[in-house]
């Protein structure tokens, strides 16, 4: 490629890249926060179990805030199994919901995620580093075809989103010119 034509080449490919960025990074606003997808490359998230990621129950959002569906996913793990923080953020809840242990973090841009049924180890208020432990995982989760299932969950807002989306990258593809 002549040195010319890479002189155009190169500012455009530098303006495209920046924008993308932009509207990948935490923050950018989203038309529908019921499907938008959660921070992308700039935001670090991890599985909250160790090992590969087994989905025993995929997210089926209802279709009103009262109506039926799964908000969230059932990930396959063993009783005492320890838990992990997905991404960094702030505790917000660890406690007794309906007889079951949850614990609850505020990610940034108001991500949260939720963990249940977990024995906390931490305390509301307490910051946590992703991959941070949360508690241990206990078993008896309803419907779980495995020795304990974490159900795990994720909100923007009021709206419920599939966490598995934040273990998912976004997909980049560089297009020709012209």
């Amino acid at each position: 490629m002549s040195g010319r034509r890479l002189d155009g080449v190169l500012p455009r490919l530098s303006a495209v890249l920046i924008a993308v960025a932009l509207l990948l990074a935490p923050g950018a606003a989203a038309a529908d926060p019921a499907t938008a997808r959660p921070p992308g490359p700039l935001a670090v998230w991890t599985s909250p179990l160790a090992g590969a990621v087994r989905v025993t129950r995929a997210f089926d959002p209802p279709e009103t805030g009262y109506g039926p569906g799964h908000r969230g996913v059932d990930l396959a793990g063993a009783p005492g199994q320890q838990v992990m923080d997905a991404g960094a953020g702030v505790v917000l809840f660890a406690g007794m919901v309906a007889g079951r242990p949850v614990i609850s973090v505020l990610h940034r841009d108001g991500l949260r995620t939720t963990y249940e049924p977990v024995d906390p180890s931490v305390a509301a208020g307490q910051p946590v580093a992703r991959g941070s432990p949360l508690g241990t995982l206990r078993a008896g989760h309803s419907g779980c075809p495995a020795a304990a299932c974490l159900h795990w969950g994720l909100l923007r807002g009021d709206s419920y989103l599939d966490p598995l989306l934040l273990l998912r990258p976004p997909r980049v593809r560089l297009l020709p010119l012209g």
